[in-house]
C-alpha cells in the first residue's frame, strides 16, 4: 500500500504521539507539521525528521503533498479546521470528542463530501479483547441484552506538581469535561462490540463539578463536570448505565459488563497486565456458572497506532474507517442528551438532544 501522505496539527502532548506513532507506521509518511506555536513545531520536525513545518493548520492544509491531517487540537478549535480541511480535499482524523455539540458535528458531516473521516474514540477497539468479545457477543452466548454497564471512578491524590491545562475541564474550550474526556472511548467501545446494534433514545443523567476541597486538581476556572452518571434507554428494553469520575471522594472503581437473557460478560476496556474476561453462564441444572474465555497480555501502543493506521487503509481502500461520521453522530447525540438532561432535570428523547 502506497503510504498516505500525512500533516499533523497541533503538536502538543497528543499531537506528539500521533507523530511518534505515525513516523513509525509503514502505511504513512508524515510530511508536515504545524503549530500555533511555531518553535513547537520546529522541535517536533527536528524530533522526527520531518521537512515541513508550518504556523497554523490553515497553511498546512494548502500543501498539495499533504493528503490527509491529524487533528490533535482542543475541540472548541477542530470544527472550522476540519470544514476547512475538507474544503481544500484533506482526509481528516479527529481526536476525540468529535465536536462541541452534534450541530457542529452535522456540520463536518456536510463539509465531508467523499472524503474520509475518522475519530479518534476507537482508540480501545483496536486492542485484541475488543475483537474477542464484539465475536463473542456477535455469536449469541448472552442472548438478548438487557444491561450494558461502565462505572470508572478514580481517587483524588495529592496535588499536582503543575497546574493542569486549562481546556481539559472547560465548557468553551472542550465541550465538557471528563464526559468529553473519557465518554467517547466508553461509549464507542459499548456499542462497537455490540455492532452498533443498540439504538439510544432516552437519557436521564446528572453531573457534578469538582469538590471544592479538591479545586487544586483542576485549572483555575475550570467550570465543566469531573463526574457524571446516566442510564441510556435503548429500543428493545436494553439500558446502558454509565458512570465516569475523577478526582472523587471515594476509591477507585473500574467495571465493564454486559447482562444478557442468557448470560454476561465481565470484562476490561483498558490494557493492563493479567487482563481477563469472564463469561457468566447459565443452565437450568446449575444456574449461573462462570469461566474465563480470554486471558493475555495487550499492546498498548495500539491506542495510538490503531486509528491512524486503520484511517491510511480507509482512504487507500476507498471504505469507512472504524469510527466514522455515523458512529461519531450516535456517541455526539447521547453526550448532548446527558448535557441537556443535567442541566434540565429531566430525562431528554435523543431526538430533542440533537439527531
Amino acid at each position: 500500500m502506497k503510504p498516505v501522505k500525512l500533516g499533523v496539527v497541533g503538536c502538543g502532548v497528543v499531537g506528539a504521539i500521533h507523530i511518534k506513532n505515525a513516523v513509525e507506521s509503514d502505511l504513512i509518511n508524515v510530511v508536515a507539521v504545524a503549530d500555533q506555536v511555531e518553535e513547537k513545531a520546529r522541535e517536533a520536525a527536528q524530533e522526527f525528521g520531518i521537512k515541513k513545518v508550518y504556523s497554523s493548520g490553515k497553511l498546512l492544509m494548502e500543501d498539495p503533498d499533504v493528503e490527509a491531517v491529524v487533528l490533535a487540537l482542543p475541540t472548541g478549535i477542530r470544527a472550522a479546521l476540519a470544514i476547512h480541511a475538507f474544503s481544500r480535499g484533506k482526509h481528516v482524523l479527529l481526536e476525540k470528542p468529535a465536536a462541541m455539540n452534534v450541530n457542529e458535528l452535522k456540520q463536518i458531516a456536510k463539509a465531508r463530501g467523499e472524503l474520509v473521516c475518522a475519530f479518534c474514540s476507537s482508540r480501545y477497539r483496536f486492542l485484541a479483547s475488543a475483537d474477542f468479545v464484539t465475536d463473542f457477543i456477535a455469536g449469541g452466548a448472552l442472548g438478548k441484552l438487557r444491561v450494558v454497564r461502565c462505572r470508572v471512578t478514580s481517587a483524588a491524590g495529592p496535588p499536582p506538581d503543575k497546574t493542569p491545562p486549562p481546556w481539559r475541564v472547560n465548557k468553551r474550550l472542550n465541550g465538557g469535561g471528563i464526559l468529553v474526556n473519557w465518554g467517547p472511548y466508553d461509549l464507542d467501545y459499548l456499542l462497537g462490540i455490540t455492532g452498533w446494534s443498540l439504538k439510544p433514545k432516552l437519557v436521564l443523567a446528572q453531573t457534578w463539578q469538582i469538590p471544592p476541597q479538591l479545586e487544586c486538581h483542576v485549572a483555575p476556572g475550570s467550570d465543566a463536570e469531573e463526574h457524571v452518571t446516566a442510564m441510556i434507554s435503548c429500543e428493545g428494553d436494553t439500558v446502558i448505565m454509565f458512570e465516569r469520575g475523577e478526582c472523587v471522594a471515594a476509591q477507585p472503581e473500574s467495571a465493564w459488563q454486559l447482562i444478557g437473557t442468557k448470560g454476561s460478560l465481565q470484562l476490561r476496556m483498558t490494557s493492563e497486565k493479567g487482563k481477563k474476561i469472564i463469561f457468566n453462564n447459565t443452565s437450568k441444572e446449575k444456574g449461573v456458572f462462570s469461566k474465563t474465555v480470554w486471558e493475555g497480555e495487550e499492546d498498548s501502543t495500539c491506542l495510538y497506532s490503531g486509528p491512524s493506521e486503520d484511517f491510511a487503509r480507509a482512504i487507500r481502500e476507498n471504505r469507512q474507517p472504524k469510527t466514522g461520521i455515523e458512529q461519531a453522530m450516535v456517541i455526539q447525540n447521547i453526550t448532548d442528551a446527558i448535557y441537556a438532561s443535567a442541566e434540565q432535570k429531566r430525562a431528554i428523547e435523543i431526538n430533542e438532544g440533537g439527531e
